[in-house]
Order: C-alpha cells, then structure tokens, then sequence
C-alpha cells in the first residue's frame, strides 16, 4: 500500500462498513414486511420467523467466531463470514416462499454474525489499547448509519426498483466489500502495537471451566442478562420488524413515513447513548437508576403506543419513537455495570455472555410476539388488539425487568 495512506485507517473504515452491512441486515425486513405479507401470504407467525432466523444463528455463531478470529485471524474469518452473507442476500432476494426467504436470513445471520467482534479484534492489533474506547465507541457510531439506511432510504429504493432487486443490489456490495477486505487487509502490523506477534494460546481448560462455574454463580450476571435479554430484544424487534406493519396496516401512515418514524428510533439511540454514558460516569457516577430510567421510559412509551390508533396525530408517533430511541440506549450502561461486577480477568467473558442473551432476546421477542398475536387473535393476528396486547406484554415483561434490576449490587459510589 502506498506510504502515504495511513493502512490501520483505511483497515478501520473498510471493517466499519462491514458492521455498516451487518446493521443493515437486522432492520430491513420492518419496511418491506408489508410486500412480504401481500406477495407470500404470510401471517405473523411466518414473517416473525423471517426476522428472527438471522438473530438465532447470529447469536450462536458468536462462540465459534470467537475461537475461529483468534486461531486464523480476522482476515481470513471475515471475508469467508462476508461472503457467505452476500449469498445470503442473493437467495432472500430470489425467494419466493417461506422456506427459502429464512434461508436467506440464516446465511445473513451467519455471515453477519463475525463482523463487529473481527472489528475489534482488527482494532486491538492494529492501534493498541489507549485508543481503543475510542475507535470502538466510533465503529457503534458509523454502524448506526446501516440502522439508518434501513429505514427511508429503503423504502425509496424498494419503491424505485423493488426490494428483490434492492437485495440483489446489497449482494453485489457484499462482494466488492468482501474482495476489497481481503485484499487490503492483514491480521496485524509486522510488530504488533496492542499484543504480541503471535496469537495468544487458549486458555487451559481447568481455568474456562473454573471462571464460567464462577460467572454462572454470580446472581447479578443473570438479573443483568435478563435486563439486556428484555431490553434490546424489545427494543430490536419493534424496530426491525413490528413496527412496520403495525405503522402502515394497523395506523394506515405511507412506507416514508414509517420509514421516517424508524428512522427516528435510531436518532434516538445516537443522541440518548452518548447522554446516558455521561450521566452513569459523571453526572450520577451509578449505573442502576440509569438502567431503570431508561426501562420506565421504555414501559411508559410501549404503554402509550397500546393506546394509539388511526387518530392520533404524526406530532405525537414522532415523540414517542424517538423517546423509545432515547430511553432504550440507556441499556447500552448494562456492559459496564457486567463488566465492573465481575474481576477483570472475566470481564471478556461475561460481557460476551451478556451480549448473547442480547441477541438471543431479539429472536426470542420476534418470533415470540408473532406467536403470541396469532395464538390470542388467530383470525387477525395484525390487528390493532393483537399489537396492542404485544405492546403490553413486552410493556410488563420490562417491568418484571426492572423490578429485578434493583437486586443488583451498584459499582459506582457517588461523590
């Protein structure tokens, strides 16, 4: 590469887009799950299992990518993981029944599933340890930009050359990106900066054995888990599925506008994440009332979204998406709280853990709403009462929640 292009930059924002793609992949059915209804017949059930299949298989896959970016690297390991997600997008876009669409998200969720973690792995080799809150705070920014993208941006895209063709287009960016990826970049400088030239060894067995018995034992790391579990996987599956056909069938507002609202759900994420942070390090230096503020807010706003109907003003659906932005990032403190409640030589271990009851609740809330809607309303299971009793549920599920949340030890004393 030529020596006047800063290579562990140009690493950074190539890995960067990958998580771009990845982001994405998870919201983009909520806007096209109307087409996908009226074109395949599908009842709630069969678009919930749509959505859902890519987060199952994400969340499995994270324990043998964590093995595989340590034993071959995240070179190797990413662009076979991207690949198989650009065939992934290909056979979404060509399916034509229920059978074949969950296909396709499988192998998204599969080739997703590596691209945050190899991000990171990418950036501790290359940059070292003082600047990596920075850089890994910076890839959660620009992967917002995915979240985004899913959101307005698609529906004009769909609109313009409909969403099969849409997919096909997203297949072909997955294999520039792939290529590129491969061929620009390597696993590590020739001296490392943040580890040592070659690959750490695996921990003995005794030791994993040891710290997971002892992770398990601890109470709050299942109360926390529970929180994240309850949290994102609320908050994931309204945005990335629930919420469009509840916008468009059950309030009967145009896909732009749909769009807009998701849109503003993830503004929300951005401005809240950052806010939240400060208040838990510096404005209250405690982690538990910021988790259950966030929780509360998430209750009231899901309350409020059970009472809305084809009345209410845009004014007030603009309030309460972008509040459920903003009050769900205050979940994103759960990291910190696990991480500081364990000793740091598990630290990496039960944020891993945490973060795959964070996957599995999107998958568990999507499909499970699904059932839930068609168990109680069979006949209609997208009518406005069955969104209405979801909205509830996962309203009291939050509650339980939070109720929980107070049983944890703090680990931050005020001043």
């Amino acid at each position: 590469m030529n020596r006047y292009i800063n290579r562990p930059m140009v690493i950074f924002f190539i890995s960067c887009l990958l998580f771009v793609l990845s982001q994405f992949y998870r919201a983009s059915v909520a806007v096209i799950s109307p087409i996908l209804i009226e074109e395949l017949n599908l009842d709630s059930q069969g678009l919930s299992l749509i959505s859902a299949s890519f987060f199952y298989v994400f969340a499995i896959m994270q324990i043998p990518i964590g093995l595989y970016l340590d034993r071959l690297g995240p070179r190797i390991v990413m662009t076979v993981l991207t690949l198989t997600g650009g065939m992934g997008a290909l056979l979404f876009a060509i399916g034509n029944d229920l059978n074949i669409l969950v296909a396709g998200r499988v192998l998204l969720g599969i080739g997703m599933a590596g691209n945050l973690m190899g991000t990171l792995k990418l950036i501790s080799l290359w940059f070292g340890p003082l600047r990596f809150a920075t850089l890994s705070a910076l890839v959660f920014s620009i992967g917002t930009a995915g979240s985004i993208a899913a959101t307005t941006p698609l529906v004009i895209m769909v609109n313009a050359i409909g969403w099969r063709t849409t997919f096909v287009v997203f297949a072909g960016i997955n294999l520039v990106i792939a290529v590129l990826f491969f061929k620009v970049v390597r696993d590590r400088p020739e001296v490392s900066i943040g580890e040592p030239a070659v690959y750490k060894t695996s921990m003995p067995s005794e030791k994993i054995f040891t710290d997971v018995k002892a992770l398990f034992a601890d109470k709050d790391y299942w109360i926390i888990s529970f929180g994240t579990f309850c949290r994102y996987g609320i908050f994931a599956s309204v945005q990335t599925l629930w919420a469009g056909p509840y916008l468009m069938t059950v309030i009967g507002i145009s896909p732009i506008s749909a769009g807009n609202l998701l849109l503003l759900m993830s503004i929300g994420l951005i401005i809240g994440s950052p806010f939240w942070g400060w208040l838990a390090d510096t404005g209250i230096r405690a982690r538990k009332p910021v988790i259950a503020i966030g929780m509360i807010g998430m209750i009231v706003t899901l309350t409020a979204l059970a009472q809305v109907d084809t009345e209410t003003g845009y004014s007030t659906l603009v309030i309460l998406f972008f509040g459920f932005g903003v009050f769900s990032s205050a979940g994103q403190v759960m990291y910190a709280h696990i991480k500081e409640r364990v000793p740091i030589e598990r630290a990496g271990m039960a944020m891993t853990g945490v973060n795959f009851f964070t996957m599995v609740g999107v998958a568990v809330f999507l499909q499970g709403l699904g059932f839930l809607m068609d168990y109680f309303y069979p006949n209609a299971s997208l009518s406005p009462e069955a969104f209405r009793l979801s909205f509830y549920f996962c309203a009291g599920c939050l509650a339980v929640s939070a109720l929980l949340y107070t049983m944890t030890r703090e680990t931050l004393k005020r001043k």
